[in-house]
Parts: structure tokens; sequence; C-alpha cells
């Protein structure tokens, strides 16, 4: 255009201009929108073909999926930024899934995740059903993620690749403010409620967007309107224009927008796995087909940061990367898209369908070392903030970044203990006659978000509403039974939803649940815990019927079925015909109250472990306080019902921290990192040997970058704990201690001291280690009568402070321990504590071996040999001996393809004093464990001394020489008459 004569014709065209902007929006540009066809109308997307009637022969096909803020008209802004224009003229077959304006679509506005994702996929099917083969699914932004959420939910079937630009994987990229991460998850949870209900606007979302880049969006304005007077060098970017003020951006769906901020904001489900699509689990670790991202190197909304951690998500699929010198917006819409990104898309395409090269700008993704994904405990929400609440983060982002890296460590630990504060608090305020319990703790966090999750089983996700319905549906069964507060009721079955169900519906009428063990002595449990009722599974209805009590059979359906006569099936109960009695009253429960029942020992020397509510809560608390439990945790818990881990640790603490439990009823190594996966899992609990299996198995796709955090339980050998670490770092062991008499908890939080049991867990009860004669069976006294306090290092009995005045635990206290009128709990361990104030197990004083040399502990001997490289599994016992005294034999597993010493062996067990060391050390092909993974010795201990001869190899200790030697018929007769349980020769 020729410069115009004079001043006020440049005014004249600048009004004209300007009156036109005011009355249309902008300037007509006279350029028509790219072709299309509407070639499907779902109720959530229209199905776009651009140039149907122009597509080459054997194109590939892809499908372009924009955000949920955008119109679908991002993929066509104008003729001069046109993707499906490009993509075209290179060849390929656009495809565009359009969402339409929520708001002007009856019920759009009511539009949820879920539906966007399965319309996603739905399209997928629609455009293969047209073209006949697989196709390309990419998506821009938040579009991105919903390919692939997408792309998982469909787990790759029908897709060649996936193709995102500028989507984040990571949410935790970027912190708006600096703030600490947990303060920002908080917030995302609380906009995710805010917005379950209502929409974000249009405008808000396009206001948010320019307030990214306050300064940009000035300089775009004041250079419009510098140029108001010049048409013609307006119109080229006029279409970008209005787009990004005003045409572009559509209605959030106020439940879509909840969704996206609880789950991919507050939750991080992108990284971790485990969000759930229409109550079924989905895990982008199910993504097997190739996946290319384009990665904005000065993207502000989804940094490379956020957008390269799709290598953690997907370790199955092959992932490809192309950098970029742009911002969010410039990567599918502008002159450096036009001249970079559709190019390689479209050569990526033909690459994938054998007709080209790949494109040189294209590679494999980096080195994941060097892709560091964001640490701690609580997600980051810098995109979904930004995106979504259009707060100006931008602003401040650059002056808070220095000061929040530096800061950063210690404002989290800082964050993290303010954390506790209020589970600790509850702990102090709690006193004897304080209503808790398991029924009352779930109902609270039920009123709290009753559509959250609660748990996860079988790939299925159940809301903490669904299962409080189900479990007051089996309360009023029972009490129809005739089920009173009280009453003595058995549990028998493994981990699964009906065991959790009648766990907690016990406890909310106030009965106490006798939990059984399936391979223990049931006869003798039940007796023990003085049970005339058994609710149990179908699988162990046999095991019930040794026992001489109403079997009440739950789970399994409601179909019609003969379970036999004198058994009850509870799933033919009508709840809704139950009429409750009077004296029902919800979670009775006070914290003195005996809750459940469990049982230690091994048949004849079976032990009774009683827990009462307020011992729930204090390890339920201690749990999640430990492991910094919160909703965006998800906890593995294969460890059944009657065990102290399972009950304790891993529902108490998912209650007690408002995490999602995920269930599975065995314990299987091959699919575990599947499960990971898909249920999302951050913390997995464990029992003595379980992770032995998982340690020594081949490496699993699934284990790479996985998501894991802690590893949570007890009895773990440091043998393996130190395996534990070794291969699945960065991830850690918390190891508990709970005594079976008492409220004594202690707790190792850290990797320094593998094996030892930690510290006190604060709340629990005071913990003392008093000198123990362990051949005489009782504590040591000093002059004036009180026990004697051990000194650092020197073993002893733990002893647990009781509640003096509390009559419900007068009857096993010692009183006067320490000092006049106080009282102790013996718990029947003994311990020592080092100088830094550590606490370490030495032996139950029921598994010491009584030899002629003394009293013999077993576990530093299972320790000690624990740490061969060549050492499976270790366990110590005795065996009868000469004069009435036992012969300490040691049992060991070998590890696949080691072999085992004499010379080993002695080196081992050189650290233990000679009087402490083993008698015989032996080789088996195998030692059994119980079904909660604690290895038995009873078999070896019934074969008494070991004889000349085994395919495997027996050691003997050779006191003179103080090492081990082969077992030869000479020493064994010696050590078989020996008064000392000497061989030597």
């Amino acid at each position: 255009m020729a410069p115009l004569p004079n001043p006020v014709a440049r005014l004249g065209a600048m009004a004209q201009n300007a009156l036109e902007v005011a009355r249309f929006g902008g300037l007509d540009t006279g350029e028509e929108a790219a072709p299309f066809e509407v070639v499907a109308e779902q109720r959530i997307f229209k199905l776009r073909r651009y140039f149907a009637n122009a597509v080459l022969k054997d194109a590939p096909a892809i499908i372009l999926v924009p955000p949920m803020m955008l119109a679908a008209e991002v993929w066509d802004v104008s003729p001069h930024a046109s993707a499906v224009r490009e993509l075209h003229g290179h060849g390929v077959d656009a495809w565009v899934v359009d969402f339409g304006s929520p708001s002007e679509i009856e019920g759009g506005l009511e539009r949820n995740l879920a539906d966007h994702v399965v319309a996603v996929s739905e399209a997928v099917d629609l455009v293969r059903g047209v073209v006949g083969k697989d196709v390309h699914l990419a998506g821009y932004s938040q579009g991105g993620m919903f390919c692939y959420q997408a792309g998982a939910y469909r787990r790759g079937k029908g897709l060649s690749s996936i193709v995102t630009f500028g989507s984040p994987v990571d949410t935790r990229g970027v912190i708006p403010f600096g703030l600490p991460e947990e303060v920002i998850a908080k917030g995302a949870a609380v906009l995710g409620d805010l917005f379950g209900g209502n929409q974000l606007p249009a405008w808000a979302s396009r206001a948010g967007f320019r307030l990214l880049d306050p300064v940009k969006a000035v300089r775009q304005q004041v250079d419009f309107v510098m140029q108001l007077h010049d048409r013609e060098a307006l119109l080229p970017r006029e279409g970008q224009r209005r787009f990004l003020q005003a045409d572009g951006f559509v209605a959030w769906p106020g439940p879509a927008l909840a969704d996206f901020m609880r789950q991919f904001v507050a939750h991080n489900r992108m990284l971790r796995g485990g969000f759930v699509i229409e109550d079924r689990l989905v895990t982008l670790a199910d993504i097997t087909c190739p996946v290319l991202t384009f990665v904005g190197e000065v993207d502000e909304i989804a940094p490379p940061a956020s957008v390269r951690p799709i290598i953690f998500a997907a370790p199955r699929a092959t992932i490809y990367e192309k950098s970029m010198r742009a911002g969010h917006f410039g990567l599918v819409v502008g002159s450096t898209s036009t001249r970079e990104t559709w190019p390689v898309v479209a050569g990526w395409t033909k690459w994938r369908e054998d007709h080209g090269k790949l494109p040189e700008d294209v590679g494999l993704a980096g080195d994941p070392a060097a892709v560091v994904p964001s640490a701690g405990m609580g997600p980051r929400v810098g995109y979904g903030v930004q995106l979504a609440a259009g707060v100006g983060a931008g602003l401040v982002r650059g002056a808070t970044r220095g000061a929040s890296r530096t800061v950063g460590t210690v404002r989290e630990l800082g964050v993290e203990a303010a954390e506790q504060l209020p589970r600790l608090s509850r702990l102090e305020a709690v006193r004897p006659r304080t209503r808790t319990s398991l029924a009352l703790m779930l109902d609270e966090g039920h009123d709290r978000s009753p559509d959250t999750v609660l748990f996860l089983f079988e790939d299925r996700a159940h809301t903490r509403a669904a299962a409080k319905h189900r479990i007051d549906s089996v309360v009023r069964g029972l009490i129809s039974l005739g089920v009173r507060q009280g009453e003595h009721v058995g549990v028998l079955m493994d981990m699964r939803p009906s065991a959790l169900t009648a766990v907690v519906a016990l406890n909310r009428i106030g009965a106490v649940s006798v939990l059984l063990r399936p391979d223990g002595a049931v006869t003798r449990e039940a007796r023990l815990g003085q049970v005339s009722r058994i609710v149990c599974d179908p699988q162990h209805m046999e095991i019930a019927a040794q026992v001489d009590a109403q079997i009440l059979v739950l789970g399994g359906g409601a179909q019609e079925r003969d379970l036999g006569p004198n058994v009850v099936d509870m799933e033919r109960i009508d709840p809704d015909t139950v009429v409750l009695p009077r004296w029902y009253r919800p979670n009775p429960g006070r914290a003195r109250d005996l809750a459940y029942i469990l049982f230690t020992g091994e048949g004849e020397r079976t032990r009774i472990n009683r827990i009462t509510n307020g011992r729930w809560l204090l390890s339920a608390m201690g749990t999640a306080s430990s492991a910094s439990l919160g909703g965006a945790d998800t906890i593995y818990s294969v460890t059944p019902v009657y065990h102290p881990s399972g009950l304790l640790v891993g529902i108490g603490g998912a209650i007690a921290g408002g995490s999602r439990i995920a269930m599975a009823r065995h314990w299987d190594p091959t699919t575990f990192w599947d499960e990971v996966r898909r249920y999302g899992v951050t913390i997995v609990t464990y029992t003595w040997t379980m992770l032995r299996d998982l340690v020594e198995a081949p490496p699993h796709p699934g284990e790479r970058h996985h998501p894991v955090r802690l590893f949570v339980g007890s009895g773990m050998p440091p043998a393996l704990w130190r395996r534990t670490l070794d291969r699945f770092g960065p991830a850690g062991v918390v190891e508990f201690y709970t005594s079976s008499v008492g409220d004594a908890v202690l707790v190792n939080l850290g990797t320094k001291k593998i094996g030892a049991m930690g510290r006190r867990l604060p709340g629990s009860a005071r913990v003392r280690i008093a000198a123990y004669d362990p051949d005489a069976g009782r504590l040591e006294t000093g002059k004036d009568g009180f026990a004697i306090v051990c000194d650092r290092d020197e073993v002893g009995m733990l002893l647990c402070e009781a509640d003096a005045d509390d009559p419900a635990g007068s009857d096993s206290a010692l009183r006067g321990v320490f000092k006049r009128d106080d009282a102790w709990l013996a718990t029947g361990d003994l311990f020592r504590r080092d100088v830094d104030g550590d606490y370490w197990l030495v032996d139950p004083v029921g598994s010491l071996i009584h030899t002629s040399r003394g009293a013999v502990p077993s576990a530093p001997i299972r320790d000690a040999l624990g740490r061969l490289d060549a050492v499976d599994l270790a366990v110590c016992y005795g065996v009868p001996g000469p004069g009435g005294k036992a012969v300490a034999v040691a049992a060991v597993t070998l590890r696949e393809g080691q072999e085992l010493t004499a010379a080993k062996v002695t080196e081992a067990l050189s650290r233990l004093e000679p009087r402490r060391r083993p008698s015989l050390v032996r080789v088996v092909a195998e030692l059994p464990v119980t079904t909660w993974f604690r290895p038995l010795s009873g078999q070896l201990r019934a074969e008494g001394i070991p004889t000349v001869g085994q395919d495997l190899p027996v050691w003997v200790f050779d006191e003179e020489r103080a090492a081990y030697r082969k077992l030869t018929l000479a020493a064994r007769k010696k050590l078989a008459s020996s008064p000392d349980g000497s061989a030597a020769s």
C-alpha cells in the first residue's frame, strides 16, 4: 500500500478500520475456512473430514483434537495459519474432533472429563471404519492429554502413533508464584470442588491466556492500534488476532474442569497412573504405539519440564521428540508451525506407514537421566491453575523462580511438618473414652468427599459413597442375624473388598473382629478369640467349617447359590427389609474398646494380639504421618487383613491419610508393575519376605521410572531391605515395629540404618529397655528392687508404659517397675538402643535358643548370613540336643546361580561372639513361608540334627579353629552327645 498522502487521510483510515472492528469484532478479511464434511455427529462431538473430496489414495489419516478451552478452529485459524491446509498440502488425510461450544449445546456444560476421552476413542473407531487402517492421533495442549488418555484407554489398539504439541504429562512442572507443592495441591483440590457445578466462561479462559504474558499481550494490542491505518498490513494476521482475542475460546464444563483439577493437577495421575475413566483405571503405561511430542523451548504454559516426562509415564512406548524455539500457541499456529511443525508431522505419518524417512529434526527422546521429574510428595499445579483459572502467574514466575529453588527444600520440609500437625494433634487429644474407630474415620472421609475414590480392585474404582452404601447394607444383614455390640465375630478372608466391608461393618456395630488366619491354627484361634460366628468368603468355607460356629458367607455375588447346610448367604439378605433395633448406634466405639483380635506365632505357640480402637488410630495416624500420605497417594495392599501390616498400615494408613487403597487378591510379582501403573501406586505395603521374588525377578518395562516412593511394612530382613533399595531406588523403605501388647510403635524413616526399628512414633507409648535374664525369664533388678535401665547397646526387654489408672490394662501390666505405682507392659521382645537413640530388635524371647552355652538369639544369626550375596533367605532354630539343651541350627537358601562356601559362612558369622554362633549351618532347597511371607522352620526343626551325606552342604562350627567345616559322621556324633554342644575334634 502506498504511503498515505497526509495525516488527515491516515487518521481517517484509522477511524474507518476502528469502526469496523468495533461493529463486527474485527476486519473483514474475505478469507474462507478450509472445506470439510461432518462425517459423524455424536452427543459429545462432531467429526470433521477436511478436503474430503480430494484425499489421496493411501494417505495417512490423522485425527486432530483441540483442548477443551479452544474451538476446533484452532486447526484452521486462517489460510495463513491452518494446520489442516498444510497437512492436506503434504498429502495427509486430516480429521478434526469438534467438541463445539458447551455453553451453546444442551447438556454441554454437564460433560465430564471421561466424556471427552471416550469421545476421542470413538472418533478413532469411526475414522478407522472409513479409512480401513490404523490412524494417527494428535492433540494440542490439553487435547494432547486427551490423546494420551484415549490411547491408554484403548491400550494402543488402532493407533499408528500419538502426536502431541505442548501437552504436559507432569503437571508439577511449574509452580506459580513459587508456592510450596502441598499448598498448591490443596488449592487445586479446592478449585476442583469449586468448579464441580460451575463452568469456567470463555472470557475467563481468554483473559487467563493473555495474562500469562501480559507484556506481550499489551505489545500486540499497541501494534494493532498503531497499524490501524494500514489495512493491508493487518489482514494477514487478522484471523489469528480474532481467534486469540475473541472467537477462539469456549467455556469449560464444570464437571470436566473439576475432574481435570482433581485427577491431573492435584494428584498428577498423568505421570503416576491410576486415573479413572468411567470407573475403569487407566495408565499411560498401557500406551504401546510410538509417540512424537513437540516441545516448545519457550513455552510458558507447558514448559519442557512438564512435557518431557512422557518417557517416565509411558515406559512401553518409544518416545520421539521435536524441540522448537516456540511458545505454546506458536507450536500449532503461525509462521513457525507452518515452516517446522506440519512438514515434520506429515513426514512422521508417512514414515510410520513406510512411505518415507524419519524427519531429520525428529529424534529419540533424551536420556531419561537428563529428564528429572518433579520431586516431592505433593503435585504441583502450575499448568492447571494457569490454564484453567487464568491467574497471572507469568507476571511473577521469573522473579520467584530463582528464590523458590533456593528455599524449596526448606519450605517443603516445613509444609510436610505442618501437614502432620492435625494428625498428631488428634492423637494427643485422644483419651480412653474418646469416640474413635476405623468406621467413624471412614464416615468422616465420606462426609468430606463422597464422590472421591476409596479403593481400587480388579481394574475398577469404587467411591466412598458406594463403599458406605455396601458397608451399611452389611451392617443391617449382621444385625438381622443377631450380631450385637461387643460380640466377638470371626473374619476369615484374604485381601478383597468383602474383607474390608466385613471388618468395617463389625466395627460400625461395635463388635470385635477376630481376624483368623487361613493357614493358621484356625480352631485354636477361634477358641482363643471366643468366636461363635465366622464371616468368610466362599473360598474359605471349608476352613471355617472346622470350627463349631455359625458360618456367614459374604461376597461372590447375589445370584442364587447352594452353600450347604448351616451356612447363611449374606448376599441374599435384603437390607431394606431389616428394621434397625433401638440399641443400634453407628460407630459407638471408644478408644479403650477392644476392636480387633489378631494372632501371632504358630501351633501351640499362637498368641493373641489385642487391638483397641485407640491403638488402631495410633497405627493409622502414625503410618499416614510417617509416610506423609495424602489424597494423591495410592496404597497397594495385598497384605491380608489378619496381619497387622494389612489392617493397621495398609488400610489404616490409607483411611487416615485420605489416600486410595489398591487391593489385590494375591501377591504376583509378574503382574505387580502392571498393577502399579494401572492403579497409580505410590506406596506399597509389605510383610516379611514379600518383596523377595520381586527383587529377584527379571526387569519389567513398568519398573522403569516407576511412581512408587515408599515400601512400608514390617519384618523385612535387612539383606532384602538393602536389595530393595538398590534395585528400586529412589523409593525408600519405612519399617514399623508394633508390640503385641500395649501401644509401643517404632518407625525407621531413613535408609542409613538398614535393619533398625528406628525411634518411637510421636503419640505412641513411652518405651524403655530393662535388663533381662533370658535364662531365668525375668527382669533383673537393682538393690532397690526396681528394674535396671539398660545403657546404650545393652540388650534387654523392651517395656512400654501403660496407663496406671486404666483398669483395662491392669491384669497384664507390671507395677512398680522403675518407681512406685508406675505401670509397664513387657512386649516380649529383646532390644538394644544405639548411641544415636535408634532401637534394634535383637530377638523375641520366644525365639531364643537355649543352648548349653546360654541363650542364643536367632535374629543376629539370620541377619549375618543374610548379608552374604549368595544367600536368599535364612532362618535359625533350635533342635533337641544332649542334656535337655538345644542345638542352634541355621538354614539358608541360595539365590539363583550362587554358591556358598564354609569360608564365606565363617567370615559372615565372625562378627558374632563364638557362643552366639550356630553349631550348624545348612543349605536347603527351599524355605516355606506363611501366607504373610514369614519363613517357617517347623519342618526343619522336626528333622533334628541334619544327617551326613546330604546333597546340599552342611557345616559344623569348630570352636578350636573358630571356623566352619564340613559336617562328618564323627562331628555329628560328638555334637549329639557333647554336653556343651561342641563338635571340635
